[in-house]
This record gives C-alpha cells, structure tokens and sequence, in this order.
C-alpha cells in the first residue's frame, strides 16, 4: 500500500483552496430566516441534501458572517434555491454592504421563514445540529416542507463566475462578492 499523505508543510492556502474548488460547478442559494422581528439572510453555494429518511439537508456557514448567528438563533431557515436569472438576488445576498430586503418583494412563510419570490425551490428546515469545521459552521437542518416554485434553469457558480460557458464565448467578470465579501 503507497501513501497519499502529502509532505509536511504543502497544504494549500486559502487563495489556491478557493481557485481548486472553484473547478466544482455548484448551484447558488439565499438561507434565510428571521431574528426577532428582522429578516436576515445570506447567499450560499454550499449545500445538499444529505438523507432522505428522516428527510435532512446541510448548508456551510462562515463563522464570520453576520447573518448566520442571528440564523442560528431562530432555529429555522428557508434555503430558496435560485434561478440563473436571480444574479440581482445573490449579489445582494452576497454582500455585506447594504440591507439585504431594502425593496425586495419578499413573504413571510408559515413556518416564520423569509420565502423569496420566483426561486426554483424553498426548503424550510430547522436546525438539526451543527458541526464545527475549521472557519465555517456545517449546518444539518430537519426538512419540514419542500416548495417547488418554478421550472426554471438553475444558477450556477463556476470558477468564480455564474453560468457554464465555452472556452471561445466572451468571460463574464468574476461575482462581485468573490474578492472581498464573505458569503454566511
């Protein structure tokens, strides 16, 4: 048996973590919930299902988000999967800058979760447990209620750009967030 440890010291950093991961496409989505009486929330590409019996699904959040605590506090979240068309909602979710539902057409679920209009789907969950796991939170979240919205084309992220596109078209910049903002 050969080994696959990699020598001491070789370990990627931070910016060569982000650019290797960056090769696996992911979906996009806003976790929300509400703290006290304030809606908060934040974007997230981090996320699956993880068991279907009980029904659970986990989502990762860094630890030096804002709105994540305040997520952790209420005990439930809705996940509001998005469509390629929502980059206007990821952007804003992205940020740290500005609030979040400043003029955004928004509802209150009845499970007391922020539900986004014209996502692809809605899961709303509470949490279940979490792990800690180096800067971020894995977050396992109980399924109460699966919402289909629309039939859409998903969002998806991909080396630091939204969409999937041939080698000749034209780049899009990278997301605005990429740089400096911290999703969670």
């Amino acid at each position: 048996m050969t080994s696959t440890e990699a020598p001491a010291g070789t370990a990627p950093t931070p910016a060569e973590m982000r650019t290797a991961m960056g090769a696996f496409a992911s979906g996009v989505t806003v976790v929300t919930g509400i703290d006290g009486d304030e809606a908060v929330g934040f974007a997230c590409q981090s996320f699956a299902s993880v068991s279907l019996e009980p029904p659970l699904v986990l989502f990762c959040a860094d630890h030096s988000g804002r709105a994540w605590p305040r997520i952790r506090n209420a005990g439930r979240f809705c996940v509001n999967v998005l469509s390629e068309q929502q980059t206007d909602l990821c952007d804003r979710f992205g940020s740290h800058r500005g609030r979040k539902y400043d003029g955004l057409d928004w509802e209150l679920s009845h499970w007391n979760t922020p539900a986004l209009r014209d996502v692809l789907l809605r899961v709303h969950a509470e949490i279940h447990d979490v792990h800690v796991a180096g800067d971020h939170d894995v977050v396992i979240g109980h399924v109460l209620q699966l919402e289909t919205v629309n039939e859409e084309r998903p969002m998806i992220f991909f080396r630091g750009r939204f969409g999937i596109e041939p080698e000749h078209a034209e780049q899009s910049p990278p997301a605005p967030w990429c740089g400096t903002d911290r999703w969670g």
